[in-house]
C-alpha cells in the first residue's frame, strides 16, 4: 500500500471516530461543617429550634449536579436538597446531632459517586453534648456471613463525642428485637467485640454510647445473618 493511501486511511478512521463515552462523577470531598465537630456557624430561625447551617464541599469531576443529604441522627430523618453548586443551606434542628454525605450525579451516566459521612453537632444552648450514636463498621446490617473457626463473629463500630470525653459503651445482642440483653460493657478504649455464634440465625445488635458526664446515645438496631 503507498505511503499516502495510509495516511488517508488513517485519517478517515480519526474522522469517523466517535467522541469518548461519558465519564462517571467522582465523589465530592466534604468540608464544612467539619466531621466530629460541633457547627456554631447556624443562623437561628426566630419562633423555631432551627437553624440555617450552609454546607460545603469541592467540586468533584464529570459532575453536574449534588445532593446533599443531612439526616438527624436522633429521629433518624433525612433532609435533601440538589444544587449545582458546591454549597447549600439547610434548616435543621438546633442542638441535635447529624450526619451528611454529597451524591454526585451527571444525567448523561447512571451512576452516581458518593462522599464519606461526616457526623457533627449542630449548637444550640447546651453547655455539655451527648455522644454520636456509634457507627456500625461491620457487620454491616443486612450482609450474610460466616463465623470463624471459633464459631465467633467480630462486631465493630466507632464512637464520637464533641466533647471528647466518652466514657464507654453498652453492647446489646441477641436473637429478637430489639435486643434487650446486655453481654458486655467496654470502655472508651475498646470499639469491637467477639460474639458466639450460630448458623442460619438472625442476630440483632446496638449500642448505648456513653460520656464521662452521664449523656448517653443509642445507634438504630442493626441485624445480620449467619450462615
Amino acid at each position: 500500500m503507498k505511503p499516502l493511501t495510509v495516511i488517508l486511511c488513517f485519517l478517515a478512521l480519526v474522522g469517523c471516530g466517535g467522541k469518548d463515552s461519558p465519564k462517571p462523577p467522582l465523589s465530592a470531598q466534604l468540608v464544612f461543617p467539619e466531621k466530629n465537630s460541633e457547627c456554631t456557624t447556624g443562623i437561628a430561625i426566630t419562633g423555631t429550634n432551627n437553624s440555617t447551617v450552609q454546607f460545603r464541599w469541592q467540586a468533584s469531576d464529570h459532575t453536574e449536579s449534588y445532593e446533599l443529604r443531612a439526616t438527624n441522627l436522633n429521629t433518624n430523618t433525612t433532609q435533601t436538597i440538589v444544587v449545582g453548586g458546591t454549597s447549600a443551606n439547610l434548616n435543621i434542628e438546633r442542638g441535635a446531632p447529624y450526619s451528611w454525605q454529597i451524591v454526585s450525579k451527571n444525567t448523561q451516566v447512571s451512576e452516581t459517586a458518593r462522599s464519606e459521612t461526616w457526623r457533627f453537632f449542630n449548637a444550640g444552648t447546651e453547655t455539655t453534648h451527648a455522644p454520636f450514636p456509634a457507627e456500625v463498621i461491620a457487620p454491616k446490617t443486612g450482609s450474610n456471613i460466616a463465623r470463624d473457626i471459633n464459631n465467633e463473629v467480630l462486631l465493630e463500630w466507632e464512637g464520637a463525642d464533641v466533647d471528647n470525653d466518652l466514657e464507654g459503651y453498652e453492647v446489646y445482642f441477641s436473637t429478637e428485637t430489639p435486643p434487650t440483653t446486655l453481654i458486655n460493657t467496654l470502655t472508651s478504649g475498646k470499639s469491637d467485640l467477639k460474639v458466639s455464634v450460630e448458623t442460619n440465625t438472625v442476630y440483632y445488635w446496638r449500642i448505648v454510647t456513653i460520656d464521662r458526664e452521664g449523656n448517653t446515645a443509642t445507634n438504630n438496631i442493626s441485624e445480620f445473618k449467619v450462615r
